[in-house]
C-alpha cells in the first residue's frame, strides 16, 4: 500500500551531513544514547564504496524476493532528493533489485537505495555512478506479486527507519539519524570530526619532527594520559 511521501529533510542540514562520514556521525548517535546508534548492520555494504549518498528516506517493507513494492515507489516519488530504505527481510533466494530498475530510481531522483536483501549487477550498478547498499550480490531474479508497504515504519539491517528520517551511506555502510534528532546528531559528528582534524594535524607535526630528528612533541591525545 502506497502512503504519502515524507517532508523533505532542510538543504542546509543534508549539506552539513554531507561533509561528516557515517562513522563521525555514528559516533554522534552513540554519544546521545540513541538505540542501535542508527548504524545499519555490517553485513549491508556498498556495491561500490566509492559513492556517497545523503537524503531524506522513503521506506519500502517487502518479502520472498518480491520487488513489485519496489516498482511502486520508484515510479511514485514526487521529487528529488529521497533514499529508499528497503526491509526486504534479509531474503537471501533472490535478488531484489539489479541495474535496470536501479537506473529507473536514478532517473526518478532517488539519492540511492538501503536494502536489507540482495541485488546483482554489479558492473551495471557501477557504470551508473548510484549509490546501492545491499547484503550482497544474487543472479537470481525477483518475483511481482505483491504491493506491500510504502513510507511506513520498518526494520532495516537492525535499525528502525521512520520516512523522513536522515539516511547517510559513504565506504563505511550506512546510518540513519531519526529526524526529530538530526540537529543535535550534526553538532556531537561535527564536534568529533573537529577532534580527528586536530588529531590528524598533531600526528603529521610529530612524524615531520620524527623525520627530522627533532624533539617528539607529545604523540597521545589528553584522554589517554589523563587515563594513565
Amino acid at each position: 500500500m502506497l502512503h504519502a511521501f515524507p517532508e523533505l529533510i532542510k538543504k542546509d542540514l543534508l549539506n552539513r551531513a554531507a561533509q561528516l562520514s557515517v562513522a563521525q556521525l555514528c559516533d554522534g548517535m552513540k554519544e546521545l544514547n540513541i538505540p542501535n546508534y542508527g548504524c545499519i548492520c555490517a553485513e549491508i555494504n556498498a556495491i561500490n564504496p566509492a559513492m556517497k549518498m545523503v537524503g531524506t528516506a522513503a521506506t519500502v517493507e517487502t518479502e520472498n524476493g518480491d520487488n513489485f513494492p519496489i516498482h511502486i515507489a520508484t515510479y511514485a516519488i514526487p521529487c528529488d532528493g529521497y533514499v529508499m530504505v528497503i526491509d526486504g527481510k534479509s531474503y537471501p533466494h533472490k535478488s531484489y533489485i539489479g541495474d535496470l530498475i536501479m537506473g529507473a530510481a536514478q532517473a526518478a531522483g532517488y539519492a540511492g537505495i538501503v536494502i536489507d536483501g540482495y541485488s546483482r549487477d554489479r558492473q551495471g550498478t557501477i557504470e551508473l555512478e548510484f549509490p546501492v547498499y545491499s547484503r550482497g550480490l544474487h543472479p537470481a531474479g525477483p518475483i511481482k506479486n505483491n504491493p506491500g508497504e510504502i513510507n511506513t515504519t520498518i526494520q532495516c539491517g537492525g535499525v528502525t527507519v521512520n520516512p523522513g528520517d536522515l539516511v547517510v551511506g559513504d565506504y563505511d555502510g550506512v546510518c540513519v539519524v531519526p529526524k526529530e534528532r538530526i540537529e543535535e546528531v550534526l553538532l556531537k559528528a561535527e564536534a568529533k570530526k573537529d577532534y580527528e582534524d586536530k588529531r590528524e594535524s598533531a600526528i603529521a607535526i610529530y612524524k615531520a619532527a620524527k623525520l627530522k630528528s627533532e624533539p617528539l612533541p607529545e604523540l597521545a591525545p589528553d584522554w589517554v594520559l589523563k587515563l594513565l
